[in-house]
């Protein structure tokens, strides 16, 4: 019985992607010497799959290989089996859980024989192979499915290997380390092509005017894709970025409402106001080294919670805090496969620590909102003004929503409120953070657009005076310097993911039920075909036209948040507030490249500089 359960846990290591340890100084390990502020990466799957430690018949499940011991399984490397970790920190209850395992399986075993249902092999075997079949008949090739993992090794190492360490240069080729997989199979397969996620079949298209078919969903055959896992449903939930239908019109019509026009106009100077406050604190740091991209976080914070929660950075900063760790647990367990039947049976008799955590923070951010929720309820019924006493930020409109009784059309549940105040929470604080980082790494590199940019700004409000809405509607440089970022480092790198429910047809091709699609923008927009040769280049120039003329005519080929109906609701909020905070910098100050900047764009949720965006600072 032991031999059968180490095997399984070879073969099926519960804690896949490993643990992860932070370098806090430098340090050797082995023969290498890592750089202090790194992550080291311990890969227990691809350890556990190695050839070279368990031989050529490492896929075969062979229970009899551990006969003799974990010493004799691994070649005398029993370092190389940790299922459950290894060393002081090794899981407390692994033999809790070893014994838990051989009680109910001899007790099942005592009473039943049991093969798999056909209705499991038609979904694990049958039906991807159909699948495959059926889409390499149309040309659409990809990596062959491998029974019940599908592709997840390869993915876990082209990701492992693409930001095992920093960029050797300053270079803006980013797109191979943030989407390996897909710079890597689309040379082999071509820019649309299939690959599998367990047994989930998933359709990459690079096509502009394939994904913009998609992605409009006008006659509703490419419904949002469900979320891959656990962890993202507890961040995102029932909000816009998921919803659908009538659902989704609701909060959409909320959020337009409080995001547009003359409202958005009126959050200029909680805007100002917000970074006038950042700026207080940089009045010492003429000729010294500043991470902005910490700077930055707190600044959209702050932004973010004045402007949709009438709140502070500091009313709300444990919100953010747990939000960003829920990310953080997300991104760690992207790429963990669920079986049919199986996830379902598991997720209800054992969690991981990181479901645990997950579960915990949730709680939290939920207990955080409804503080928030009761307090401007009460501030409502103080004040007499039930009706419209709860605040035309978002916030109110939705409590408004909420307590609609007269129009069931417009009424919203509790859930759908607090998920949609999770969702705001993360989307307008890390887009706008993402996007300002890399616009200062770009304009201290590029002085020539710095200097313009700081002309233009100058131009129109002088040294002192802040911006305001007929200003930043003449910023022509620094649109074109906001468009130009947002194409090399794309926020949203993956792009929005859609489902197939029936066989639907997107441009001449036919997609068979049960497929995720994605359209990874960022490829799209690092692709030669439409940018030119210099694709790689930061130029701001290429947009002096508008979009269509920088795409050659094909304006599918540049949706930073996306396109169609479901396009990102707070667009013009993020470049209204990257606009202000950006001409208020170049104001009162210029900057450079630190000496000790290390150029590592990571992928957590958004393209983010992982070591942060380190500049120095000169006072004007």
């Amino acid at each position: 019985m032991r031999t059968f359960i180490l095997e399984t846990l070879r073969l099926y290591s519960p804690v896949y992607t490993g643990f992860i340890r932070d370098i806090g100084k430098e340090a050797t390990l082995g023969n290498v010497t890592r750089l202090a502020g790194l992550q080291f990466h311990i890969l227990i799957n691809m350890v556990h799959h190695d050839p070279k430690i368990w031989g050529q018949d490492i896929h075969l499940f062979k229970p009899e290989r551990f006969s003799e011991g974990i010493a004799k399984a691994t070649n005398n490397n029993s370092t190389a089996y940790m299922p459950f970790g290894i060393g002081v920190h090794v899981c407390a209850g692994f033999n809790f859980t070893i014994d838990e395992a051989k009680i109910t399986i001899a007790i099942i075993i005592q009473r039943y024989s049991f093969t798999l249902s056909l209705g499991f092999l038609h979904k694990v075997l049958w039906q991807p192979l159909h699948t495959q079949r059926f889409l390499n008949s149309q040309g659409i090739k990809g990596p062959p499915y491998r029974f019940l993992i599908g592709n997840v090794k390869e993915l876990i190492r082209f990701r492992s290997e693409a930001q095992a360490k920093p960029m050797p240069d300053l270079s803006h080729d980013v797109s191979p380390r943030i989407l390996p997989h897909v710079s890597i199979w689309a040379k082999e397969y071509g820019k649309n092509f299939v690959f599998w996620l367990g047994p989930r079949a998933q359709l990459v298209v690079s096509e502009p005017e394939m994904a913009k078919e998609a992605l409009s969903n006008k006659v509703g055959s490419f419904p949002k894709s469900e979320l891959y896992t656990s962890f993202h449903k507890k961040i995102f939930g029932q909000g816009l970025a998921t919803s659908e239908g009538q659902k989704w019109a609701k909060i959409r019509k909320l959020a337009n409402f409080a995001l547009h026009g003359e409202n958005l106009k009126g959050m200029i100077p909680e805007m100002v106001a917000s970074v006038e406050m950042m700026l207080e604190k940089w009045k010492d740091c003429h000729e010294k080294e500043l991470n902005v991209y910490e700077e930055f976080k707190i600044l959209t914070s702050e932004i973010i919670s004045r402007t949709a929660f009438g709140s502070s950075f500091q009313e709300g900063q444990q919100v953010f805090y747990m939000i960003s760790r829920l990310v953080l647990l997300a991104d760690r367990n992207m790429l963990s496969i669920r079986l049919p039947i199986i996830s379902a049976y598991c997720s209800k008799v054992w969690r991981s620590r990181d479901e645990i955590e997950a579960e915990r923070l949730e709680e939290g951010i939920v207990k955080s909102i409804m503080l928030m929720v009761k307090k401007r309820e009460d501030n409502a019924k103080s004040s007499g003004e039930v009706a419209d006493g709860y605040g035309r930020d978002y916030l109110g409109l939705l409590l408004k929503g909420y307590h609609d009784d007269e129009d069931e059309t417009k009424k919203i549940s509790m859930v759908e409120l607090i998920d949609e105040c999770k969702t705001l929470y993360l989307a307008g604080q890390e887009t706008t953070n993402s996007l300002l980082s890399w616009m200062i790494l770009l304009l201290s590199i590029h002085q020539d657009w710095q200097d313009a940019a700081r002309k233009e700004v100058v131009d129109l409000f002088g040294h002192d005076r802040t911006p305001d809405v007929d200003g930043i509607a003449r910023l022509k440089i620094i649109s074109m310097i906001i468009s130009e970022t947002l194409r090399l480092y794309t926020p949203v790198f993956s792009g929005f993911a859609r489902e197939t429910h029936t066989e639907t047809t997107i441009g001449k091709l036919v997609v068979p039920p049960g497929v995720q699609i994605h359209f990874p923008f960022m490829t799209m927009h690092h692709d030669p075909e439409i940018w030119g040769e210099d694709v790689d280049a930061f130029k701001p120039d290429r947009f002096v036209e508008g979009i269509a003329n920088a795409t050659n005519n094909n304006p599918a080929a540049f949706m930073p948040f996306g396109a169609g109906p479901h396009a990102c609701v707070g667009f013009n909020f993020a470049t209204y507030e990257a606009k202000v905070a950006l001409a208020m910098i170049l104001q009162r100050y210029s900057f450079r490249v630190s000496p000790g900047y290390v150029h590592a764009p990571s992928s957590v949720s958004m393209v983010r500089p992982e070591n942060g965006v380190h500049v120095i600072l000169t006072s004007l």
